[in-house]
């Protein structure tokens, strides 16, 4: 019997604030950076953008969920924020290559870096992406598509860090190369995000539990309610980003309890457990025999 599924509320605020802060300090890094020979800064405006395109995915893919299912789309929408954390990934990994690309290059062709600029716009940059992460709350935990906007947002906030160290010591000792090297750094910290991000949204591309769900548990909460005797082909996977299905064989007893009453437990008990949308098909015990 199918049981209610909820849906997240979206936050089209978070989206749409980060997305015009995001631009508007990227076109603010590029041409100080640019302008005053900063790679690293370059490197974090680039990022910027990246950040600015996936949150646009993450944002159309959000809207997209929310579209109530068709006689073709069953099931609704949902993925399309899984796909979205698929491409931010993607973004990612292709911003951090270009960018330690460009830093190796410029390890052995040295350019002269003015630090004062650089360090203001890289403070800014800190200071955008705090607030922009800030703005999606503490939700995002258990939505892959929102956690993704919020690592590329918190990324580019330590970029931003890394890139107001490497302009300050520029300017006190004169270590141009250390722009380089920092643009270097950066490229291999936001690459590894991209690389974990990547692993987890091909998780749930590929139906794997979601993050934060014990299958164990969810089997041992099935086989306590009462009457209940086996439970087998129990399957959970992500319908999207923030929601988790599940469907189940239970072979209880017949006459112990009222089936309509089980249902009511397994769905609060399964609730409890992150578990919204639960199909469960109720059997005579037939021993461990599958239908």
């Amino acid at each position: 019997m199918p049981l209610p599924h909820q849906h997240r509320p979206g936050s089209p605020r978070a989206f749409l604030w980060s997305v015009l802060l995001n631009s508007g300090l990227s076109g603010l890094q590029l041409a100080i950076g640019f302008g005053f020979g900063s790679l690293a800064l370059i490197g974090d405006a680039v990022h910027n953008l990246g950040d600015v395109a996936g949150l646009l995915f993450g944002w159309g893919a959000e809207r997209l969920s929310a579209r109530p299912a068709t006689a073709r789309f069953t099931y609704g929408f949902g993925r399309s924020t899984q796909l979205a954390s698929l491409m931010n990934a993607g973004l990612i990994l292709m911003a951090a290559a270009v960018l330690m690309v460009e830093g190796v290059q410029r390890l052995f062709d040295p350019v002269p870096v003015v630090s004062g600029p650089v360090a203001w716009a890289a403070t800014a940059g800190i200071v955008v992406n705090l607030f922009s992460a800030r703005l999606f709350g503490t939700g995002h935990h258990h939505d892959l598509n929102r956690r993704a906007a919020v690592v590329h947002l918190l990324t580019d906030a330590a970029v931003s860090a890394a890139v107001l160290a490497s302009a300050l010591l520029v300017g006190l000792v004169g270590w141009i190369w250390l722009d380089a090297a920092t643009a270097i750094g950066v490229g291999l910290a936001v690459a590894w995000s991209g690389w974990e991000l990547l692993r987890e949204a091909l998780s749930a591309a590929l139906d794997a539990v979601p993050r934060g769900i014990d299958l164990v548990e969810v089997d041992g909460a099935l086989r306590s309610l009462p009457g209940v005797e086996n439970v087998h082909h129990l399957h959970v996977w992500g319908m999207s980003t923030s929601q988790a299905a599940l469907t189940a064989h239970v072979s209880r007893r017949t006459g112990s309890v009222d089936d309509r009453e089980l249902l009511r437990q397994a769905r609060q008990r399964l609730a409890a457990l992150g578990i919204a949308h639960s199909t469960i098909q109720l059997e005579p015990p037939r021993g461990d025999q599958h239908c």
